[in-house]
């Protein structure tokens, strides 16, 4: 699982893994989530990945648009 790179320094996510149309985002404070097509659907989940692999953006993208809205807590 790739550690989240962290531009600014400021982010809640300590590391993320894609996959088929998902991906799992590891917090630094404890817990992992899945997000896929159903929850939150495409259209979110391509964001959170765009954003994970730029390293920036991704903690502030979730908690405005996607919070609780994940597809399963692992």
């Amino acid at each position: 699982m790739p550690i989240y790179k962290d531009i600014d320094g400021d982010s809640g996510v300590h590391s993320y893994d894609i996959g088929d149309g998902s991906i799992i985002v590891t917090f630094s404070k404890g817990g992992s989530y899945l997000y896929n097509g159903s929850a939150p659907g495409p259209a979110h989940v391509n964001a959170m990945i765009d954003l994970a692999q730029s390293g920036n953006g991704l903690n502030a993208y979730i908690n405005k648009h996607v919070r609780g809205n994940y597809a399963a807590k692992l």
